[in-house]
């Protein structure tokens, strides 16, 4: 399992993302160390956390432990809202560097536009300085609608690698994601199996697609995302569920299958809206 060849997407500033990954959203900090082990164990090596989840010191702690060379590792965590602004940011950073016991980050994300507080410009220009500092070989952002992406691209030399924006079968973002990668932005998924937060398990086109390939819901709607292009990362605390998700590398959902679970879109969002969280 661990040798399983895991996809790689070209970023726009020449680095690689695998394109399957592990997220420790929710997880809590007392088990994160023993399920980000577990997630390694099982051959993930792209590990995505945040400031706000409180965990990043058992990442660090997993990655210490493990053995695996730093170069095979990619590593993401996020600046959180009520760090926004220019010195608040690179505090931020340096804070986040020691929870996790690196030099530098794989990527950093601006987790939220927070439009109300009307600091994501001057923060992503922050985030130019980081990455040129080498605290961050990447940057972009989380959350950000077209709009901000369109006030940061204005307003900066940078564009964002990244846009991790909620993105699963009944709200797939099509617009905002095709004039992304319009711009050179890749998509990442986050809530990528709707968090449970409704039945999308039993639509008939994700159980139809599974059966046909003897594999679970969960792993179609997982291979449905990589079929897109998107960078996606599930989340479990299950050692044995980790594993089934990771194994979605060796089949192909067809044409008509990826369209059956395109036609579930239907703007359901499970998390908040970003011009509403502030």
């Amino acid at each position: 399992m661990a040798n399983s060849y895991v996809p790689s997407i070209e970023l726009n500033d020449g680095h690689h993302i695998p394109q399957l990954g592990f997220g420790v959203f929710l997880v809590d900090p007392e088990q994160t160390e023993r399920i980000v082990t577990d997630a390694l164990e099982a051959g993930y090596r792209h590990i995505d956390t945040a400031a706000i989840y409180g965990n990043e010191e058992g990442v660090g702690r997993a990655i210490a432990a493990s053995g695996i060379p730093r170069d095979e590792l990619f590593i993401t965590t996020k600046l959180w809202n009520d760090a926004q602004g220019t010195q608040s940011a690179f505090d931020a950073i340096d804070a986040s560097l020691e929870k996790l016991g690196l030099d530098s980050v794989d990527l950093y994300l601006i987790h939220w536009p927070t439009p109300q507080r009307d600091l994501y410009a001057e923060t992503w220009r922050a985030m130019e300085r980081i990455k040129a500092d080498g605290k961050a070989r990447s940057i972009g952002v989380s959350n950000f609608l077209r709009p901000h992406l369109e006030r940061i691209l204005a307003e900066s030399n940078t564009v964002p690698a990244i846009d991790q924006i909620e993105l699963h079968p009944a709200l797939q973002s099509r617009e905002l994601t095709e004039f992304a990668r319009s711009q050179g932005i890749h998509i990442e998924a986050w809530g990528p199996l709707g968090q449970g937060k409704y039945p999308l398990f039993d639509e008939p086109a994700v159980v139809a697609a599974a059966e046909a390939h003897g594999k679970t819901p969960a792993q179609a709607v997982i291979r449905w995302h990589l079929q897109h292009g998107n960078i996606v990362f599930p989340k479990s605390n299950n050692a044995g569920r980790m594993a089934e998700n990771f194994d979605v590398l060796d089949f192909t959902l067809t044409s008509d299958e990826m369209a059956g679970i395109d036609a579930l879109e239907r703007g359901q969002r499970v998390g908040s809206h970003p011009d509403e969280f502030n």
